[in-house]
Formats: structure tokens, sequence, C-alpha cells
């Protein structure tokens, strides 16, 4: 049973977030502010840490950081609308993922599933090999998605859990177009709505990490209107 940590000063998400994890068969320790949590994992470190970035005492920036001196676990930012340079500071800073708030919680249990899925695979564990599973190769581009790794031109690219899916189900049919709403359906459910724009935000994350590692990279292509299209090179 993984032990997960649930840090965030808000009591009703505390409460209804550990429910719906022990449900799904997690163990769950809550904590309601960073120092708390940071006094804690000193003692015991969890599999598995989920944060909000705006807490007293110490926010989830400054426990993220004490975090990473001593540990590689992953770590999910829970952050609000208005938090987008949080959200890329932390994710520099070695978040794995972030979810935004309002969020769905079915959508918090499947990033908290592939990360941990991820962790047992870098850690050596058995886990079977699908067609959703299994390395996926498409020119330049290969995934890995047990190992949650990209590579392009053979350079890592690190993305989040969120692009990679949406990286993942374009390159699955290079030439065929995927609709903004398909798209939704890949990255979120439908207990949470997210609007065109959000996931306009997220391809153009991830056009921006393909190009740190490749400035003319332009596998991914907008159809104004329609969607997007991987264009395999």
């Amino acid at each position: 049973m993984s032990r997960i940590a649930l840090v965030d000063d808000d009591r009703n998400i505390l409460t209804s977030v550990s429910m719906t994890l022990e449900a799904e068969g997690f163990e769950v320790e809550t904590y309601n502010d960073g120092q708390a949590a940071y006094e804690a994992f000193s003692r015991r470190m969890p599999d598995m840490a989920v944060l909000d970035i705006k807490m007293p005492r110490m926010d989830g920036m400054d426990l993220l950081q004490r975090i990473r001196q001593k540990s590689q676990m992953p770590v999910i930012f829970l952050t609000s609308k208005d938090d987008e340079i949080d959200e890329v500071l932390g994710l520099r800073m070695g978040a794995d993922d972030y979810v935004k708030k309002p969020f769905s919680q079915r959508l918090l249990v499947e990033r908290i599933r592939a990360l941990l899925r991820r962790q047992e695979v870098l850690a050596g564990g058995d886990v079977p090999v699908t067609e959703e599973t299994k390395v996926m190769v498409r020119g330049k581009l290969t995934m890995d998605p047990l190992r949650h790794l990209v590579t392009w031109k053979g350079k890592d690219v690190s993305l989040t859990v969120t692009e990679f899916l949406l990286l993942q189900a374009l390159a699955q049919r290079p030439g065929f177009v995927k609709s903004r709403d398909q798209l939704m359906d890949v990255a979120y459910d439908d207990q949470v709505y997210v609007d065109d724009r959000t996931i306009d935000s997220h391809i153009k994350r991830l056009r921006k990490k393909m190009r740190t590692v490749d400035p003319e990279f332009s596998a991914i292509e907008t159809l104004y209107g329609i969607g997007y299209r991987y264009n395999e090179e």
C-alpha cells in the first residue's frame, strides 16, 4: 500500500481528498502546513506527496526544495488559476506535475497512479507492458510511458504527466487531427470543466520544451478552429 502525503491548509480538501485516496487503497497522511509536513518527512519519507503551493509557516516551494535535498519521490503541486509562474518555477525545482484547483479527484488519482507506476519501474519493479505502456517511436520522437521518459533526436525532454499524455495522444496516429475536445478527454475527465485555452496553453508549453532541445521542432501542427496534428519527421 503506497503512502501519500497530502499537504494543504484547506481542511475541506484534506478531508475530501484523503477519503477518496483511502477508498482507492492508499494510506494517507495529512498536514495543514509545510513545516508540519517537513518535520514528519524528516522522520519517515512518504512514497509520494501532493502539495499546495501557498501555505502558512512553509509554502510548497520551500517544502519541495527541502524534499529534493533528500529524496526524488514524486511530487504533485495543487495550484490556483493564477499560479502559472509558480507552476513553471515548481517544475524547474523538481515537481513532477501540477493539478489546478478546482480539480477532479479522479484526475488527481490517475496522476498519482501514473507517477507511482513510473517510480516502480525506475526502482526495478515488474509492470506489465500493454499497448498503452510500451515504448513508442515516431521518427525522431521516442516515448516510454512506464518510465515517463521522452527523447527528441536522442535528447531528453522533461514533461509533466499532462504534457506527456497530450503528446502521446497526438503521436499515436501521425497525420490524424485531434480536436481540442478529444485532447481534453485525454488530459482531463468529465468531472472537471476546462476551456479550449487550457489545452492551447499545455500545447504551447509542450512546444516550448521540445524547442529547448531542438529550436527547429515543428512536429505539432495547429489547425485553426479544428485542433492539432502530429507530423512524423
